[in-house]
This record gives C-alpha cells, sequence and structure tokens, in this order.
C-alpha cells in the first residue's frame, strides 16, 4: 500500500495537466459551482500529503536509531506536531475551497490548562474526528490520545503515525473466539487512558459509530435484548444520536481518575453519511458548528449504574441541542 501512496501521488502530478482538462470539461455538466475542479483538488492534496508523511516518518524512523526510540517523548512530540501540521493545512484548504466554517460555543477545553481530559463526542457522519483533533491541536494545544475503528488503517500514513503515538485500533472481534486478557475493547481503552499528562486530552466517541436510522434501530434491540427495556425506552425518544455504549467510557474514567470530561456535540456533518452524500454537498458552503460542555471530575458519580444513567442524561442533552441547531438536508 505504501509504494501504491506513493505512485498515486506522483502520477497525479505528473498528469496534471490531462485531469484539469477532464476536471474542466465535466465541470459544466454537473450541478454545483466547480464540482469537478474541487473535487480533484482536494484528491491530489491528500494523496500529496500521504505519500509525504510516509517519506518523512521513513527519515525519522532512520534517525530515531532505525526506530528504536521512536516511544520517547522527543519523536512522539515530533509525530504530534507533523498531525498538527496536516490538520492545518487541510483545514485551511478546505475553508479556502470547500467553503467550510467551524464555530465553537461553550467553555472549550483551554478553560483550565494544565489539567487532563477525557473527551466524549458524538458521532454523525465522515469527518468529525478529524474536526476535533484539528480544535483540540490547533486551538486548544492538547495531545489526543484516540480509539479509533481498525478500518482506518487502509491509509498506509494514518496507520504508520497512529502506531507511532498513543491511539489504539479496535477491531470487531472475531465470530466465535472470546478476547483474551488484555484485548477486550474496556481493556484497550483503559490501557489508553492510563497516565494522562498534563496536555493530555483522550478522546472517545461513546456510540460506537456514525449515526444512522438502521444504527439507532439496532442500538435500540440490543438494550431490549439485554434486559434494559428502560434504556430502551430512553434510546427510543433520542432521535439524532445513538444509544451511548457506556463500557469504554467508564473504563476511561476508572484509568484516569484525575481527568475531567468534555462532552461535544456538533452540526453540519449530518447529511454526509456516505459518497454520494459527500458528492452532492462537496462545493457548497457549510458552517460546523460544536458545542462543548466541561463537567469536573467532582459532578460525575463514582459507581457505574450512577455513570451509566449520568451518560445517558448528557446524551438526552446533546440529542436535544442537535435537534435545536441541526441544518434542514439539502432538497
Amino acid at each position: 500500500m505504501t509504494a501504491a501512496v506513493l505512485v498515486l501521488a506522483t502520477l497525479l502530478w505528473v498528469l496534471l495537466p490531462v485531469w484539469l482538462l477532464l476536471a474542466a470539461f465535466l465541470s459544466p455538466l454537473l450541478p454545483g459551482r466547480w464540482r469537478a475542479l474541487r473535487l480533484l483538488w482536494i484528491v491530489i492534496l491528500y494523496a500529496t500529503i500521504d505519500a509525504l508523511l510516509l517519506v518523512v516518518m521513513f527519515g525519522y524512523w532512520l534517525a530515531s536509531g532505525f526506530g528504536r526510540y521512536l516511544r520517547t517523548p522527543y519523536w512522539e512530540g515530533l509525530h504530534y506536531d507533523l498531525v498538527e501540521g496536516v490538520m492545518w493545512i487541510l483545514f485551511r484548504e478546505a475553508n479556502r475551497v470547500l467553503r467550510l466554517d467551524i464555530v465553537t460555543e461553550g467553555p472549550a477545553p483551554d478553560a483550565h490548562p494544565g489539567h487532563p481530559l477525557l473527551v466524549a463526542c458524538r458521532h454523525a457522519g465522515p469527518g468529525d474526528s478529524f474536526t476535533l483533533i484539528h480544535a483540540l491541536m490547533y486551538w486548544y494545544d492538547r495531545e489526543p490520545r484516540v480509539v479509533l475503528k481498525d478500518t482506518l488503517q487502509w491509509d498506509p500514513a494514518i496507520d504508520v503515525l497512529l502506531h507511532r503515538i498513543p491511539a489504539r485500533f479496535i477491531s470487531a472481534p472475531k465470530e466465535g473466539r472470546s478476547p483474551a486478557e488484555g484485548e477486550d475493547l474496556e481493556s484497550q481503552i483503559r490501557a489508553l487512558a492510563s497516565g494522562l499528562d498534563d496536555n493530555d486530552a483522550f478522546v472517545i466517541f461513546p456510540e460506537g459509530g456514525n449515526f444512522t436510522e438502521a444504527r439507532r434501530d439496532r442500538a435500540i434491540a440490543r438494550l431490549r435484548r439485554l434486559g434494559l427495556e428502560r434504556m430502551a425506552q430512553r434510546a427510543e425518544r433520542m432521535t439524532n444520536v445513538l444509544a451511548p455504549r457506556p463500557g469504554g467510557f467508564i473504563a476511561a474514567l476508572d484509568a484516569a481518575p484525575e481527568a475531567d470530561v468534555v462532552l461535544v456535540a456538533h452540526t453540519g456533518l449530518d447529511h454526509l453519511v456516505g459518497v454520494r452524500d459527500l458528492w452532492r454537498e462537496l462545493p457548497m458552503d457549510k458552517q460546523i458548528v460544536m458545542r462543548w460542555w466541561r463537567v469536573p471530575r467532582a459532578e460525575i458519580p463514582p459507581d457505574r449504574d450512577g455513570r451509566i444513567d449520568w451518560l445517558f442524561g448528557w446524551w438526552e442533552r446533546i440529542d436535544a441541542w442537535v435537534e435545536e441547531n441541526r441544518v434542514a438536508p439539502p432538497g
């Protein structure tokens, strides 16, 4: 895959005149203003960044004693700088080319610097993970530790980069196989959330996946199969979010007893569920609104049942905020 990324980036630049002519020819035939040209630039930019990241990280591997010192604070810091730089470039171009604007509301994560945070975010649409990481790093000078699905490892640059900083790819358990000690989700999250520094932010998406109506129905059915009828009824009243899965969040709370919690909701990416939606809305002006709530640790119940009820209560509040602030889907 690494070789394929390098070859793709090279071909995109070598054959750039051809791609530009083709995109210019297609643009008048497609809805929207210069849709094909905008998409072409985003594809070229992303492929180029991926290729450059792989080259730079290979240099880091050599300079760190063939990888011997990569997990030391110095080299982890350099890789965090790479992440922040890449996010800055991507969002600068998103603002310039796609007219994407990010607005934040509420007390931001820099309200009390020098204190570790657990950040629990609503999950809806591709791109919200990137938006959250960009906000935490560029605006608030936080070093995020992120729990991600292993499907993102298809991108070799993301795969290599996130294996060199505190992050964890989570895979779905294989059918018929019980996870070994330390392989289960809660153990992996507990390990990642342990030992947070003053500028760290542990990031988790308690819903476990992007919101869709089908996933919402499955989440409600799962609660009923577990005999949690009261929780299922609460989940049915939430129409913009999935019922949170509390196990990973509680594991993080246990592993980082000194950390406060930040809850994050957002609107603006709700309708970008698939490739078709992304294509339809690509060139249109878009504003992403992010709402932050900070909860001191003393206000979080100490017992498991109390924490589950507390988390559901916050997700109900996030659902109500999304309902009040969401933008209607395009016609």
